[in-house]
């Protein structure tokens, strides 16, 4: 017994001090069913400046990136091309797709040649209006971040930022989470569909954010072994002590 319960307060220290090392670690502050913010000022990829809430008029799947990411961005707007490209619903009519550079310094010339390239990896056709590509100045674009919980930290030239895609009702209301560099079509016909309806829905990577960390080094998502090994632990130790004490109770009758 004293053998487990020392495992069961190194697993519960080791994991602690292990968060306290995760500088880097940024979790996302899901804000299912807030409205984000709708009123920001932004410029499109023609330098006109938008406000958020005259172009949300649909389902609209938000990401927040920045273009000259060397990193996870690239990825992750390229899941999110080939997963338009095979989904059921159409982009343009059904659903659209809003990214918003959170860098000051990306430009609209950046933003129009990186919504060009990225339309030409979807094969079906599609209405450039279907994917925009956003700029705006650091205030604006982080009170955005904020309102859906994104998370992003200056590193030298680059920034350290978190894998995830947000959902939104045609009212600006966050109806889902999608987190990694790649994703199903099917998750994101259902997304749309309840964002649609102006349902949220709990993000089903929950484990995901749990079980991995983001690695500024690598740009990658890295399986963080020291928190599921302490509760590996735990669930092993409960399960032991449980069955002991069963024991007990049975002899003592």
């Amino acid at each position: 017994m004293r053998f487990f319960t020392v495992l069961i307060l190194a697993s519960v220290c080791g994991s602690g001090l292990h968060a306290q090392d995760q500088t880097t670690d940024l979790q996302v502050k899901e804000r299912l069913g807030e409205t984000i913010a709708i009123d920001t000022l932004l410029r499109d990829e023609n330098a006109k400046e938008v406000i958020l809430s005259r172009l949300i008029d649909k389902p609209t799947l938000l990401t927040l990136n920045y273009f000259a990411c060397a990193g996870i961005c690239t990825p992750m707007l390229v899941g999110v091309a080939e997963a338009v490209d095979k989904m059921g619903l159409q982009a343009g009519k059904d659903f659209q797709i809003i990214t918003v550079s959170f860098d000051d310094k990306d430009t609209p010339d950046i933003a129009r040649q990186k919504r060009d390239n990225f339309i030409k990896l979807i094969g079906k056709p599609l209405p450039q209006d279907a994917w925009r590509f956003l700029t705006g100045t650091s205030t604006e674009t982080k009170a955005l971040a904020d309102s859906v919980g994104f998370p992003f930290l200056p590193n030298g030239l680059e920034y350290i930022h978190p894998g995830v895609i947000m959902m939104l009702s045609p009212k600006g209301v966050v109806t889902r989470y999608l987190y990694g560099e790649s994703y199903l079509p099917a998750d994101l016909d259902m997304a749309v569909t309840e964002a649609a309806q102006e349902i949220p829905r709990p993000s089903i990577a929950k484990a995901f954010r749990f079980c991995f960390n983001y690695d500024p080094a690598s740009r990658k998502y890295v399986f963080d072994l020291t928190r599921v090994t302490g509760i590996v632990i735990l669930l092993l130790a409960a399960a032991f002590v449980a069955v002991i004490t069963l024991k007990r109770k049975g002899k003592a009758s």
